[in-house]
């Protein structure tokens, strides 16, 4: 209760005056609500049983009551709509400050962060999550307005004839104590609830990301009984929650509707013995219909609470989360290309098997070095801590001189630029894709993809620049995508330029263009790539050789082929091979 009253204290500041301007409609209705019951009161007195006793009544009578009990509908339908639209308005506004920071969160916290939570996840703390910790404010301003009209109506039966007041106050705290077991029973099953909301949400984003998976290795019917199976388990969460309310409901129905019952019983005994009059009893017995709701609004409210305070604590546990990267105040150097210093780097996933060990290389500014080593060597983490993307354990990075945990945020994204081995196009055009939403001119754009080699083919789509090219790119080729994921960053100008195998899915020819190009084009750069292929090392000024998460040996290409023995064996492979196969191919043939 006490963390449900936090949660809904923190929407009161936020939106004080629409909280206000909500209470005051809804106080309004209850007001008139109260007020209908002595209109209903004065019109049986003056009207309705005068009318019985004289077998008349008066025009005049007829249109005075008419009017008192219409003018108090017309208010009472006015705080109706000014609390339920206010209301609305409060909920939906708090729901989208929510998903806005913790969008925002999601933006600034490092990669090492994303890597421990599952994406399905974060989409239901964007989603479900912060839908859920705004629900009660829907029932709140009535909830809080009807309180007005509790305290009016308990204040009118008391003034009415207090006999009857304290026959009818009597179910209050049964009231009380039902409301403390179902919110006791209600709180752990929406909880639960709540946690497999994400769960679904995680299983069916996983089955979507991987839908090419799926359908070439026919896992249609595992993904589909993976996810019925969590969906059933939700299910009968919700069920569960539905029985407790179904169970719980109509006992706080009926409590309100017993106290009637006792309240005109105990009214028809007195109203015999001539302790009151039957416009009294009316009037009593219609303040105490009316007590039901505004205690079931109560209970709308409390109802909320449990599933609330699981959402607040979702989403404030993504807004509170640091993900361990601090920034500092440094700025980095502007128009040279950088200068690296990696120096005894050492980081894991799991701290007990680190992926790189005390690595450490240096690069001049303006030099090209390609980043080579077998499969698990450690490349793309490398690749990673470059782009400060995920801080080392141990050691530093250093550019410029400056350790990158130092530099001020926004500082390594406006100095490097990353592309990754996986390229992801937005389903927008060529050159939203390129520019994404900054000012540049069409000039520099198509000179960024003159250099990535992708001038031409983007000249020939029917819209050019303009062109969609669907969600991740769906209309261009591997290669394409990858070539226009290069201009994107080239776009930038980077003073540092970091490229994981960006190029496998271009044929060699198009690769050592490209290479070639960065090479001799782009002056404001360092270029740091991590290859494979033999033609693409030989363009590299200098080669890091790394194996099982340490730096073997670095050095020219010629230098390494001479005496590193793991790199001679690892870049030569494909050579080896089509060797070996051809001798064998050149022995059958003398056979036969």
């Amino acid at each position: 209760m006490r963390q449900g009253l936090k949660v809904i204290g923190v929407a009161i500041k936020s939106e004080p005056r629409v909280f206000i301007a909500a209470v005051l409609s809804s106080g309004l209705y209850g007001v008139m609500t109260v007020a209908s019951s002595w209109a209903l009161g004065r019109a049986t007195d003056q009207v309705v049983l005068p009318a019985f006793r004289e077998g008349r009544t008066s025009a005049g009578a007829l249109a005075t009551a008419a009017l008192l009990i219409v003018g108090v509908a017309m208010l009472k339908a006015l705080g109706v709509m000014g609390r339920r639209i206010l209301a609305g308005v409060m909920q939906y506004r708090m729901q989208a400050m929510s998903r806005r920071a913790v969008t925002r969160q999601y933006l600034r916290l490092p990669l090492a962060w994303h890597h421990r939570h599952p994406t399905g996840q974060l989409l239901s703390n964007a989603s479900s999550d912060a839908e859920a910790a705004w629900a009660p404010l829907a029932p709140l301003p009535m909830a809080v307005g009807v309180v007005v009209m509790l305290v009016t109506a308990a204040v009118a039966i008391l003034m009415t004839d207090p006999v009857l007041a304290i026959v009818g106050f009597l179910i209050f705290p049964a009231i009380a104590l039902l409301n403390l077991v179902y919110q006791r029973k209600l709180s752990p099953l929406a909880t639960q609830a709540q946690q497999l909301r994400a769960e679904v949400s995680e299983i069916a984003h996983e089955s979507f990301d991987g839908a090419l998976v799926v359908k070439t290795l026919g896992r249609e019917g595992a993904e589909t009984a993976r996810f019925r199976a969590k969906a059933d388990e939700l299910r009968d969460a919700n069920i569960a929650v539905g029985k407790v309310r179904g169970l719980f409901d109509p006992m706080l129905e009926a409590l309100p509707t017993l106290g009637v019952l006792a309240v005109l019983l105990v009214g028809a005994i007195r109203l015999d013995s001539g302790g009151m009059v039957a416009g009294e009893l009316i009037q009593v017995a219609y303040l105490f219909t009316l007590l039901a709701f505004p205690i079931r609004a109560l209970g709308w409210v409390l109802a909320e609470l449990p599933r609330s305070v699981v959402g607040w604590r979702r989403v404030q546990d993504v807004l509170d989360a640091t993900g361990s990267m601090e920034y500092g105040a440094a700025r980095l150097d502007d128009g040279d290309p950088a200068e690296i210093e990696v120096s005894g780097v050492t980081y894991g996933y799991d701290p007990q098997a680190p992926v790189l060990r005390e690595v450490g290389f240096d690069v001049a500014r303006g030099r090209t070095v390609a980043i080579v080593g077998p499969t698990g060597a450690g490349k793309s983490t490398l690749t990673q801590l470059l782009a400060r993307l995920i801080d080392p354990d141990r050691g530093a990075v250093r550019v410029d001189g400056t350790d990158l945990r130092d530099v001020a945020r926004g500082e390594v994204s406006a100095s490097v630029a990353f592309v990754p081995q996986q390229t992801f196009l937005f389903d927008d055009s060529v050159r939203g894709n390129i520019t994404l939403g900054r000012d540049v001119p069409d000039e520099r754009v198509w000179a960024a993809l003159r250099l990535a080699q992708a001038d031409g083919f983007i000249a020939a789509l029917p819209g050019g620049l303009d062109t969609h090219v669907g969600e991740r790119g769906a209309t261009l080729s591997g290669g394409q995508r990858q070539r226009v994921a290069l201009a994107r960053a080239l776009v930038r100008e980077p003073r540092l330029l970091i490229l994981d195998d960006a190029t496998s899915s271009v044929d060699p020819q198009v690769e050592k263009r490209i290479l070639h190009g960065l090479r001799e084009g782009s002056a404001r750069s360092t270029v740091i790539v991590v290859a494979y292929r033999m033609a693409t090392i030989a363009l590299a000024d200098e080669v890091v050789y790394l194996e099982h998460g340490a730096v073997v040996d670095q050095g020219t290409h010629d230098e390494l082929l001479g005496r590193c023995e793991g790199y001679r064996v690892l870049v030569t492979a494909y050579e080896r091979e089509e060797a070996e196969r051809a001798a064998i191919d050149s022995d059958e043939e003398v056979v036969a």
